[in-house]
């Protein structure tokens, strides 16, 4: 083998890579071990201690320290469906910002314009403005838009001669910025959670935006704080000056109130000691903890005595003769990312509150400087206005943008408001640039963050202010984007909702763990019982898979997810395709006579073709899935890719390695025993002479199947339907029927419901306001299910989860589902054009593709209800039939590849080609039989130990396996014959013609 220490030194590197990237997830379990051993059961003590490790270091690699945020950061995080909390998708109300730019105007031909164009959305892939724009114009062909739009909050913009174009240029420019600002006041709030791996995605093209929070228990506050609007305000602030005397008193109170409880803690030291030196500092937090560990290091000591000091750094700069110096302006401390969480506990200590004045509010800046990147400032403003609050609100705002100061030549942002506000900014500028020599700031406030707070120079009379300071071209964009959340009052509304609970969750986890445990057992027994020493060798690969894979998960911080977990049961039964494939090779070569150093050489190399071609099929609908699916269907997509990359490093290279230091030891290498050395060896089945049986029996299935698809339909997953879904779990056992009746009579609709796992539990979905996102809507339904579901007397019941579903994203949902299908079905036939040169092998490989997808969609709607288990059409589902898709063109590609093999050999050239397909159709047998096996084998594991969320979906493929085993046998190949037409395997050349007149005798 070429480069073998290449290789050597690249398996070592990928391992010590892998094994840095998944220590992350082993010291963050030991701290949560700790944190729960500690709160025995009492998750706001559990919370609290997390908390304060957040800052501790708690990962030493010498070289590199990584706190528990940071090695928090660095693990394998865990989706909602293994961990718990809230996925929403929120959408900007783009109807609500083109109205509010319009003034708000009685028009009735504009206000229908809206409505109508917000109707057309839900089943539109057309942007909600040019839909408004095209209704309007039908409704009002002869007024112009400007009329509208030309106020004088838009003149910059808008000009009364403007054309329709223009203002729609305006309207598609507002609309991105409404949506872009939306998301960073998300952004901003969701930092405010403290949740552990957050995640939040503008959805490129759309007015949406995905978040997830896992671990997120609150469920009501998520939901208040994600739709309130933006809250712009300006307030006066203090001078640094003010503030230190009381930061002073500040830390000398809770330096006092420290030394009490060290005093305390230290008759039980011996006693009552924790891990952790915060903890006492938690316990004078009203964090209950119970005890403290004083070292009696200096560094300890100093905390006590300046406990606010010694994590929050007063502004200090040098003066004259270089003296340090309580430094000018509102900033009156730095303190690191770190230690905020504890600042904040802190100063909500019942002693500190007392110290800090009512007329004193102490806010954080929005980010850390670029010069101090775990920096992050505090500033100190003061309530002034009315109701002691800011002295402006953001609502004066007209417009502002970035620019760049024409003297400095630096960024600088340029705000514009409306008369009232000119005014009112007037005699605000002229109060805070009174004195020369003391001159104030004032801060601008959005959600209770600092953004920017300019020190004013002068007054302002006319409303039109430049903001100047240290910024880069992106910090004057966002504070831009930040002034216009005041103008634009545009809501963000959840129009998708999930919400999973920590006992489903751990369930998930249990189940998942479990079937992939099985399904790895399954697959090395199978491999040493099958192919001998081989096995053997073929299992250190597949351990070695399994190990890089969770590695370069970790690596990308990958989101774990429980279809993600189904992908590594998935990549464990594929994980052994190549060493099948190689294994068959090498049994075949040492059929030929050849001894075992050669056919291992030989297997390896004439296996390669089909490997590559096999597994770059699956790659390519993994790629699909990742831009068309969303949220659990990413963490399916993103495990097989990388599943699929790790195969065939492993099955290449590290058996390879394996194999050439046995045989340089002198082992005796064998890939089969005698009872599986000739299984299907001489097969020789007729495949094509009964292949015109095969293609009437799948279409009299195919025919059957539509008459069930037209007569009984498919139960749609709520994700394909819209609506709400909740998971139920009463104490007994109920009855179906009882509870689907109370809730038909509740809701006054039929409801959807049906037994989800166990015999006390159900899923139920309804329909009810599924036109209705608001909050109010979301409190009706749930009241009405608890009406419903509480009807049962004497059965305790507890609601498990729940998913929301607008009608637009499930439209969209839908609509990205169909082009995934058509577009994996295009890319493969493509990629088989490009690899065989001939349109035949495409089609020859699209047709059992729609075959086998046809097939799982007929069964779907034969068996549902009649089942135990779910069978609804939702992302899952489309996830599964491409996967399926995938392994059927898998299996196919292997057979064309001997066949082109076959078609290359001159002593076959002459032959009939239905004679050619059927030999290589037999010829690939045996590979094809276990490689559908082992895949078999894990699916059914997962189908059986996996859980009830993913029981559809394993079901899915687990059948789809099976079905697709039989179309590249008995379909694929076939299909090769009668595309070609009669002929022979290939007309022979000028050169053979030649050859084979020189062979015959001469005449006399």
């Amino acid at each position: 083998m070429q480069g073998k220490g290449l290789i050597k030194f690249l398996v070592v590197v990928v391992t010590i890579a892998c094994l840095y990237s998944l220590s992350f997830t082993f010291v963050t379990r030991k701290v949560e071990r700790d944190a729960a051993a500690y709160a025995k059961g009492d998750f706001a003590k559990e919370k609290a201690y997390l908390d304060s490790m957040a800052g501790e270091v708690v990962y030493n690699l010498g070289i590199a320290k990584y706190t528990y945020r940071e090695a928090k950061g660095n693990e394998i995080a865990l989706g909602l469906d293994l961990k718990g909390g809230m996925n929403v998708t929120m959408e900007v109300s783009l109807q609500e910002l083109v109205r509010n730019l319009a003034n708000n105007p009685k028009d009735e031909n504009f206000n229908k314009a809206l409505e109508n164009a917000n109707i057309r959305s839900k089943n539109s892939q057309s942007g909600y403005v040019s839909l408004f724009v095209e209704e309007f114009k039908k409704l009002s062909p002869n007024t112009g838009l400007a009329s509208f739009f030309a106020t004088k909050d838009n003149s910059a913009y808008v000009k009364p001669n403007s054309t329709d174009a223009q203002v729609e240029s305006f309207l598609q420019r507002e609309a991105g910025n409404a949506i872009d600002n939306s998301f960073k006041v998300l952004r901003t709030r969701i930092d405010k959670f403290g949740v552990t791996s957050p995640n939040i995605q503008l959805q490129q093209g759309t007015n949406r935006i995905l978040i997830e929070l896992p671990g997120v228990t609150d469920e009501d506050r998520v939901r208040k704080l994600l739709q309130g609007s933006a809250r712009l305000e300006f307030w006066e602030t203090y001078h640094n000056v003010e503030i230190y005397p009381m930061l002073e008193n500040v830390n000398s109170a809770l330096a006092a109130t420290l030394k009490e409880t060290e005093k305390t803690t230290q008759t039980t030291a011996d006693t009552a000691k924790t891990d952790s030196t915060d903890a006492g500092l938690l316990a004078t937090l009203g964090a209950n903890q119970d005890s403290l560990d004083v070292s009696d290091s200096s560094a300890n000591q100093l905390a006590l005595q300046n406990p606010l000091f010694n994590i929050l750094r007063p502004a200090t700069a040098l003066g004259p003769n270089n003296q340090p110096m309580l430094a000018p302006g509102p900033i009156v401390g730095y303190a690191q990312l770190r230690d905020t969480a504890k600042v904040n506990r802190y100063l909500e200590n019942p002693v500190v509150k007392q110290i800090i004045p009512a007329n004193v509010k102490l806010l954080w800046g929005v980010k850390p400087n670029p010069k101090t990147p775990e920096q992050l400032e505090l500033y100190a403003v003061k309530p002034s206005g009315v109701d002691a609050g800011p002295i402006l609100g953001g609502n004066v705002i007209t417009d502002a943008k970035d620019d760049f100061d024409p003297q400095s030549n630096s960024p600088m942002v340029t705000m514009y408001m409306n008369s009232e506000g000119a005014r009112e900014w007037r005699r605000i500028t002229a109060t805070a640039s009174a004195d020369p020599n003391n001159k104030q700031a004032i801060a601008i406030v959005l959600d209770g963050v600092v953004y920017s707070a300019p020190t004013v120079q002068g007054e302002i009379p006319n409303g039109v202010s430049q903001i100047t300071g240290n910024f880069t071209i992106e910090d004057t964009k966002d504070l831009a984007n930040v002034l216009k959340a005041g103008r634009l009052p545009t809501t963000a509304k959840i129009v998708e909702e999930a919400v999973v609970g920590p006992t489903l969750g751990q369930a998930a986890i249990d189940a998942g763990i479990n079937s992939a445990i099985i399904g790895l057992l399954i697959v090395l027994i199978f491999m040493i019982l099958y192919y001998n020493r081989g096995g053997w060798v073929a299992n250190i690969a597949v351990v070695f898979n399994v190990f890089f894979l969770m590695g370069i998960m970790a690596s990308l911080n990958a989101v774990l997810t429980l279809p993600g977990i189904a992908g590594i049961v998935l990549t464990l039964g594929t994980a052994v395709d190549a060493n099948v494939l190689i294994y068959e090779r090498i049994r075949e070569e040492l059929g030929l006579g050849k001894s075992i150093r050669q056919a291992i050489a030989d297997g390896y190399k004439h296996a390669m073709p089909s490997i590559l071609d096999s597994q770059i099929t699956t790659f390519l609908v993994g790629v699909i899935l990742f831009f068309f699916g969303s949220g659990p269907i990413l963490g399916f997509a993103t495990t097989l890719m990388i599943g699929i990359i790790t195969s065939l490093f492993t099955a290449i290279f590290i058996t390879r390695i394996i194999f050439e230091w046995m045989l340089a030891k002198g082992w005796e290498i064998k890939v089969s025993y005698p009872w599986s050395a000739n299984t299907l060896k001489n097969a020789n089945f007729g495949f094509v002479q009964n292949r015109k049986k095969i293609y009437l029996a799948s279409a009299l299935f195919i025919v059957i199947g539509f008459i069930f698809i037209f007569t009984k339909g498919f139960s749609l997953g709520v994700d394909f339907q819209g609506g709400r879904t909740y998971t139920v779990r009463y104490e007994k056992a109920i009855d179906l029927e009882e509870v689907r009746s109370n809730l038909d009579e509740t809701f006054g609709l039929t409801t959807e419901v049906k037994i989800y796992g166990a015999d006390n539990q159900v899923r139920v979905t309804t329909t009810y306001q599924i036109d209705e996102t608001s909050d109010e809507a979301d409190k009706e339904v749930l009241a009405k299910l608890n009406e419903g579901l509480s009807k049962i007397a004497g059965n305790q019941y507890e609601i498990l989860s729940s998913q929301k579903v607008g009608p637009t994203i499930a439209n969209d949902i839908k609509s990205r589902a169909v082009y995934a299908g058509i577009f994996s079905v295009i890319v493969i036939a493509v990629y088989i054009l490009i690899r065989f040169h001939k349109w035949q092998y495409s089609l020859a490989a699209a047709i059992p593709t729609i075959h086998d997808a046809l097939v799982i969609l007929i069964l779907f709607s034969m068996l549902d209800g009649i089942v135990p288990f779910s069978l609804d059409i939702d992302q899952h589902f489309v996830a599964a039939i491409l996967t399926v898709i995938a392994y059927s063109v898998n299996d196919t590609v292997v057979v064309f590849d001997r066949l082109r093999e076959y078609l290359g050999m001159s002593r076959r050239k002459q032959e009939d080609i239905g004679e050619t397909v059927n030999l290589a159709i037999n010829r690939t047998l045996s590979r094809t039989i276990v490689t559908s096996l082992t895949v078999i084998f894990v699916m059914a594991i997962l189908f059986i130990f996996g859980g009830e969320v993913i029981r559809g979906f394993s079901f899915a493929i687990l059948v789809g396996i099976i079905v697709a085993t039989y179309s590249s046998i008995c379909l694929a190949a076939p299909l090769i014959v009668d595309l070609q037409g009669k002929q022979k395997s290939e007309e022979p050349s000028v050169a053979d013609t030649k050859n084979k007149a020189a062979l015959k005798p001469a005449k006399a």
